[in-house]
């Protein structure tokens, strides 16, 4: 939906900040009921109503989630599944960069052209094999899969970016999640989507260079941020150092915060101390020496300045 926008091919009313599940399946269904075949000839015509006929059906599922199978040879492989048909008709790719290094020849012959929940059973079954070799190759199948938990290698990210086309705007699956991604300048972008970021403005795409999730945040131009601080990722802490400082927003980070309030505190209690009234001499108070002062044999004198604590 988030492509249909960008491309103009639905249209929101001005000033909507709300938009319900059921109005979003509602006019996903009439861009799809809009499409024309192009394709004259009778029987791939029958076959496009088939099409859009069985991506009906699916539209009910779509509100609580989409079920994809990828395949670890390509970044377009996906086993094909009713709910792939909804990227078909739409005419928008759909990515993932889960791919096996070349470079690892035993890992690509665990892993083969099996999708994902092919290769799962196929692991279970190995591991319960009596054959040595078929262990093995379980065994490097499961490694595989707990080494790239990330479902991004760097493999796939070159693929990746060799793939999608220069500002083409595609969907992009990864750790069960979609994200709207577009080629900027031979760049990946993701659309930032996260409601923590909803007003900040200047924060529109998020850079997809890295497996470990380093990336940086853009404006609608792709140029970078500046403006991000540390006050987005964490607006209560941006307001309670407002309300301590009186100032404008700040970027202190959670241990400067901590030091600031530690410090604060230790100068109130100097206050308080250098207000106080000096202890009485009944009490018997030590001084730096460790000496007990003078006073302590002065007991039938009494201070009506001093106050017993």
């Amino acid at each position: 939906m988030n492509i249909l926008f960008l491309q103009w091919k639905v249209k929101l009313p001005p000033q909507k900040e709300v938009v319900t599940s059921e109005e979003l399946m509602a006019h996903l269904g009439d861009c799809i009921l809009s499409i024309k075949p192009q394709e004259k000839s009778e029987g791939l015509q029958l076959n496009f109503q088939q099409n859009v006929n069985d991506t009906m059906m699916v539209l009910p599922k779509l509100s609580t989630g989409l079920d994809v199978n990828v395949r670890f040879t390509g970044v377009s492989d996906f086993e094909y599944t009713p709910e792939c048909i909804v990227f078909d008709l739409l005419n928008v790719p759909l990515y993932h960069g889960w791919l096996v290094d070349p470079q690892s020849p035993e890992a690509v012959r665990a892993v083969g052209k099996l999708s994902y929940n092919q290769l799962v059973e196929k692991i279970i079954t190995c591991k319960h094999s009596g054959d040595p070799n078929l262990v093995t190759e379980g065994l490097i199948a499961e490694q595989f899969l707990e080494s790239t938990a990330s479902q991004l290698t760097y493999h796939g990210l070159c693929e990746l970016t060799a793939a999608v086309k220069e500002e083409e705007l595609s969907v992009f699956f990864r750790n069960n999640h979609f994200s709207t991604m577009i080629k900027h300048k031979g760049h990946l972008y993701l659309l930032v989507t996260d409601q923590g970021f909803l007003q900040e403005e200047r924060v529109v795409w998020e850079s997809l260079h890295n497996v470990d999730g380093d990336s940086c945040f853009c404006d609608t131009q792709f140029h970078l941020s500046h403006a991000l601080g540390k006050e987005a990722a964490a607006p209560e802490q941006s307001q309670l150092d407002q309300q301590q400082q009186g100032q404008g927003p700040s970027v202190l980070s959670d241990l400067e915060l901590a030091r600031q309030l530690q410090q604060e505190e230790y100068q109130q209690q100097q206050q308080q101390q250098q207000q106080r009234p000096p202890p009485a001499p009944p009490q018997g108070r030590a001084q730096q020496g460790g000496r007990p002062t003078p006073e302590r044999r002065q007991r039938h004198k009494q201070n009506s300045d001093c106050t017993l604590l």
